[in-house]
């Protein structure tokens, strides 16, 4: 029993609210120190430092400072006037807007919270201005966010992609169909809402086609941009790493020539926006790998995997039991965190069973996303209650269609692989 002693001590540290970081490096020192002291612990610090010297991370920095420069550079305005243009017409309007606004980010910024906090600046006040009521605004702009992480290149798909040793491109291609399927049932939803209530449209009839092709002429650069990344790792221009360094090289360049918007000054807030991000990220993974290593000397993924397949040898039934856990987990975790920590848990028992990797990733990072929207530690929810000063019980009345929704959407990706899996098998 004293073998699972850090993993109930690192609920009671959520439950404390200590940060996950610190939650997830003081339990795993708890076994180190005075569980498991045959290790040196010269040894355990060693391992704690080099799991952060890996490549492979070197892509979570510069796709964090992506969403930074994108939010200086006036990509996002353009994006939203493209997006307005084409469906500003439809009763609310402004709520649709908001969704096609996070699909066209989510291959710029990667980050749910990112898009929320931009969302919640730029488009929020204008919702409100329009007569949208201010707790339906803050439902729509984090319900919304969770398309962004799904479409590449998302740090989550990256990450996964660590963990799970699968291909990054493959978790990038695999990420375009259920991000479109999420956006639809989010523009269903909103439609039935805002007719209900009567919300207005924020134009009084369609934009004309020229001046449809005139915003769609200036959001082409921003909107070239991941086609950019996806085809120069396709054609091995360059690795997914270097496809960061990439991204952030395109982004600056259209802020400076293209929109004219970026200026020197701005690189101060950027760079200090990206250092906090990824100091933020990189002491969650460090700590779950450190966690992770105490789990792999007490074999813990393995009794859980054997546990879960001994429960049911239905692969149907096993991806149920892990939505459903991954559902619980995440209202209580971060989602990032609560996927550094499970997958490893997890992967084993669905290969066993013949799930494709790159198909659970997506269902795994829909979840997760979901999670981050879910009362009571929803990032996304806080991100967005935060700014627009939302009480989270008036958010939580609000966001329960777009969950159902969202919920309706991950069942759809968890029992059919061949749409999950069409586009990385066709490419």
């Amino acid at each position: 029993m004293e073998d699972y002693i850090p993993m109930i001590l690192l609920f009671v540290f959520f439950l404390m609210n200590i940060p996950i970081a610190f939650s997830l490096i003081a339990a795993a020192m708890v076994y180190f120190l005075f569980i498991n002291n045959s290790l040196p612990i010269a040894l355990v610090m060693q391992r704690f430092i080099t799991s952060a010297e890996s490549f492979p991370l070197l892509a979570i920095p510069f796709f964090i400072m992506v969403g930074s420069v994108m939010n200086f550079s006036g990509i996002s305005r353009s994006l939203l006037g493209f997006a307005d243009s084409l469906i500003g017409h439809k009763t609310g309007g402004l709520a649709q807007v908001n969704v096609i606004l996070s699909t066209m980010m989510g291959g710029i910024s990667g980050s749910a919270n990112a898009d929320a906090a931009m969302q919640s600046k730029i488009l929020a006040p204008e919702m409100t201005k329009r007569g949208y009521d201010l707790p339906f605004t803050a439902a729509v702009t984090a319900a919304s966010s969770c398309i962004s992480p799904v479409i590449p290149p998302g740090i989550n798909l990256i990450i996964f992609a660590l963990l799970a040793n699968v291909s990054v491109h493959s978790m990038f291609i695999a990420g375009y169909v259920p991000a479109l399927l999420m956006a639809l049932a989010l523009m269903g939803t909103i439609a039935v809402i805002a007719n209900r209530r009567g919300y207005k449209p924020s134009r009084s009839e369609p934009a004309p086609a020229s001046e449809r092709l005139r915003y769609f002429g200036k959001a082409i650069p921003a909107l070239l941009i991941p086609f950019g990344v996806i085809l120069g790792m396709r054609f091995g221009l360059f690795t997914p790493t270097e496809a960061g360094a990439v991204a952030v090289l395109l982004c600056t360049l259209i802020g400076f020539f293209v929109y004219k918007e970026l200026k020197i000054r701005d690189f101060a807030p950027i760079l200090r926006e990206t250092v906090q991000g990824t100091s933020t990220v990189m002491f969650i993974i460090i700590g779950a790998l450190l966690f992770g290593y105490y789990m792999t000397l007490e074999r813990i993924p393995h009794n859980i995997a054997s546990a879960l397949i001994e429960l049911t040898d239905s692969k149907l039934m096993l991806l149920l039991l892990i939505n459903a856990l991954l559902l619980v987990v995440g209202m209580f975790i971060e989602g990032g965190a609560a996927m550094i920590i499970l997958t490893p848990l997890l992967l084993p028992a669905v290969l066993n069973l013949g799930v494709n990797p790159v198909h659970f990733g997506v269902i795994v990072i829909v979840n997760i996303m979901i999670g981050g929207v879910t009362p009571p530690f929803g990032s996304m929810m806080f991100t967005v209650c935060s700014i627009l000063k939302v009480k989270v019980v008036d958010f939580v009345r609000e966001v329960i269609p777009l969950l159902l929704a969202l919920l309706a959407v991950l069942l759809l990706l968890t029992y059919s692989e061949g749409l999950v899996l069409f586009l990385p098998n066709l490419l």
